[in-house]
């Protein structure tokens, strides 16, 4: 017998349609799997039989081929195991002939039966209701995120008995859904709030500045000044994820299994720390045969933090400069090519020396000139030229640190953060992949960055003194647009100027030299 059913696979953070050919015929018992299988998928066979035979059925005892189209593209993971289960079952005639092509099924099989969640079942989702099928039969743990496809009959299943009888009209499994708004706000919530900061208030005008355009910033300061108490309250003051936002970063974590089970939404900014030990691959993704999205593509949307920035290798830095210019990340091997959006605000942290306490007033530098320099060459000048503002975070004195806090609260600061982004978002609305000052090229910086004579001899000064490059240059006019937004001023004027020029100390403490 022959038989003949849908399922799908992840390639990238996009999906596609796997077809699966089952042909049970006479000949001596063996077991033909083709169509590119990865080792997962070899493997299904054990777990197959075994979960058949735990389910009341019987293993076939003849010749069962399995094709898996397209054939020209490597099938990987174990979703693959109900599908083919339930395929093989009826090629052998064990239930009746019924048109499982209505459907797109797709789970991992225990050897009890139990049916398991997989990775990536949002973007298979969207595939199958771009699809028009009858219904998606998933693993009950992933109903919720297969439900967020909007439009879509979700099957959730929790045994394969339980999927045959469905399959077979003779029991009824009710359609998962799920309530898109009031996911998002009960999971809208962050630990951390902007008011447990003590002090640094120039440094939280900072990181409102470069969430409100959506700016790349550096932090420098001695150990325990904050540099990482304030990074992680960033995503707390960033405008919320849109649907469509949310959609594109869930995707990503699925595909990554980064989702946990009966999350079906990522509905908070990412924040990705990675340690400075991380591999190139890791950072912007890769892989040797399977290419997955690195951390660039896990923050996007949110937040990518690094910690001691100079303490990560120097090649590891180096391949951050194209998801910085770019907005995605393009990984190419022999086999494959894929590109994983990477739409991130970068956040680094360092200290000024190795010993953390160079310009330190209350703890003197045991670290020579050479080795701050050394130190702080580790990070290369077209790095520092991407990050537009740098800021220095001084320790905090006794008094700031016995005070109570009565600092500003995440959600009064992003009140207008909000605001600025509304501005921006309806300069850039007949624009493509620009939403905020940040993403702004150079014909959109010349239309919108304009400024006066007073201005240019600002700025003039300015490029002279700390020898700036154009880049630098650029990003000084985008933070003064961000300032100048955020203080409800259709121009530029000197003071916002100022102010984007002073968030280059980095620069200054070069120049001084």
């Amino acid at each position: 017998m022959f038989s003949k059913l849908k399922s799908s696979a992840v390639l990238g953070v996009d999906a596609y349609t796997v077809e699966i050919e089952i042909d049970s015929g006479h000949g001596l018992p063996s077991y033909a799997l083709v169509g590119l299988p990865d080792a997962a998928v070899k493997e299904s066979r054990e777990r197959i039989f075994s979960a058949i035979k735990n389910s009341g059925f019987t293993i076939p005892s003849n010749r069962t081929t399995i094709n898996l189209a397209p054939a020209d593209i490597k099938k990987e993971g174990s979703g693959f195991d109900l599908p083919l289960a339930l395929g093989i079952l009826s090629a052998s005639n064990q239930i009746e002939p019924f048109d499982l092509s209505e459907y797109i099924i797709l789970g991992e099989l225990s050897l009890d039966g139990r049916v398991r969640p997989v990775r990536g079942v949002l973007p298979m989702a969207i595939t199958a209701r771009k699809k028009g099928v009858k219904g998606f039969i998933v693993p009950a743990d992933n109903a919720s995120e297969a439900a967020v496809a909007k439009g879509l009959k979700v099957i959730p299943v929790r045994y394969l008995q339980d999927t045959v009888e469905f399959i077979v009209g003779q029991k009824t499994i009710e359609p998962f859904e799920i309530d898109i708004e009031g996911l998002f706000k009960k999971a809208m919530r962050y630990p951390v709030d902007f008011s447990d900061v003590k002090g640094q208030e120039h440094v939280k005008r900072a990181l409102e500045v470069a969430a409100s355009g959506g700016h790349n910033i550096l932090m420098q300061g001695p150990p325990g000044s904050g540099k990482t108490m304030l990074a992680r309250r960033i995503p707390t003051i960033l405008p919320d994820l849109t649907l469509d936002e949310a959609l594109e970063t869930t995707k990503i974590h699925s595909v990554s299994g980064l989702l946990k089970c009966g999350t079906g939404i990522v509905a908070n900014r990412p924040f990705r720390s990675p340690h400075h030990t991380i591999s190139e691959a890791a950072l912007v993704g890769g892989g040797t045969f399977h290419l997955r999205p690195g951390e660039v593509s896990l923050a996007h949307n949110g937040v990518l933090f690094l910690d001691e920035l100079p303490e990560f290798k120097k090649t590891v830095l180096e391949v951050l400069r194209q998801p910085l210019e770019d907005g995605y990340v393009s990984i190419s091997r022999v086999a494959n090519s894929l590109t994983f959006p990477s739409h991130f605000m970068l956040v680094v942290a360092l200290n000024p020396c190795p010993c953390g306490h160079f310009g330190d007033d209350n703890s003197p530098c045991l670290c020579t000139e050479k080795i701050v320099l050394n130190y702080r060459s580790r990070v290369s000048g077209p790095l520092l030229d991407r990050i537009d503002l740098h800021v220095d975070v001084p320790a905090l004195k006794h008094d700031e640190l016995t005070g109570i806090p009565q600092g500003e609260s995440s959600a009064q600061i992003r009140a207008r953060v909000n605001k600025a982004r509304e501005v921006q978002l309806k300069r850039f609305e007949d624009l493509q992949n620009v939403f905020c000052n940040a993403h702004m090229e150079s014909k959109q910086i010349r239309e919108y960055c304009k400024i006066n004579a007073d201005g240019e001899s600002i700025l003039k000064m300015a490029v002279q003194r700390l020898g700036l490059s154009a880049r630098a240059y650029d990003r000084i006019l985008k933070v003064a647009r961000t300032i100048a937004d955020m203080e409800g001023q259709e121009h530029i004027g000197s003071s916002q100027l100022c102010e984007a020029i002073q968030y280059r100390s980095l620069d200054r403490s070069l120049a001084m030299r």
